[in-house]
């Protein structure tokens, strides 16, 4: 599997773990605001590390890390995921994917397999306004859906997040995710934060006072909504 970036400590990425963040590269996706902007448009352009370089450095950090996070680009396409989740596994680690949903099948098939302990999946926008965030040429918002309708079910602990970006993301478009996700064990609110490696650049956060808002809109139909990230 080509991993493109290896943080090789965290206390943020899988909650309550001490884990290490893995970051595959390419994505279905090409949402502006994402700040991971070489590993989606330019993966060949960035370095990479080698599994038995990972594998190496998970055996010395066995008792000290328990976890490991998988993350974007969109971890789901990459060739040899599953096989790659099987060795860490095997050195005793718990393993988080996180992704954007759209490879149902993949996800679907590593958790009936046991081999996902946590996923986190990010949710862009309501369904009618999805790919204004996604930008792809045949978008398939049941693909989102099916991914969603399996982690509603609590075969494996989850939680859905969405990034919020003042000039994409209104107050009825809260009040709709609200009701698209009603039931959801656990829903994340992140503020934008600009970066170098911004695909594009020009978006801003909303300030606290308006995402406490959003938050509070939300419980009604997610009681567990958190902003996460926010000063």
């Amino acid at each position: 599997m080509q991993i493109h970036g290896f943080l090789k400590t965290t206390l943020l990425d899988y909650p309550g773990h001490v884990a290490a963040t893995l970051f595959t590269g390419g994505c279905n996706f090409c949402c502006p605001f994402c700040h991971n902007g070489d590993l989606v448009l330019y993966p060949e352009e960035t370095s990479l590390i080698s599994e038995e370089e990972i594998i190496s450095h998970l055996k010395r950090r066995q008792g000290i890390l328990d976890g490991v996070c998988i993350s974007d680009g969109e971890p789901t396409l990459a060739p040899g995921l599953e096989d790659f989740i099987r060795k860490i596994r095997s050195l005793g680690f718990a393993v988080k994917l996180d992704t954007n949903g759209y490879q149902p099948k993949t996800l679907i098939r590593l958790c009936e397999q046991g081999l996902l302990d946590y996923v986190a999946m990010d949710i862009k926008h309501t369904p009618e306004k999805y790919n204004s965030i996604c930008q792809m040429s045949q978008f398939d918002i049941s693909r989102i859906n099916a991914s969603i309708h399996f982690l509603m079910q609590g075969n494996v602990p989850y939680e859905f997040r969405t990034t919020l970006v003042r000039e994409l993301h209104q107050a009825e478009d809260i009040l709709r995710m609200g009701k698209w996700l009603k039931g959801a064990k656990a829903y994340y609110l992140q503020a934008y934060r600009d970066s170098d490696t911004v695909i594009s650049h020009g978006f801003h956060a909303h300030d606290r006072e308006t995402l406490l808002s959003y938050a509070e809109q939300l419980k009604p139909f997610i009681p567990n909504t958190v902003l996460r990230g926010v000063d």
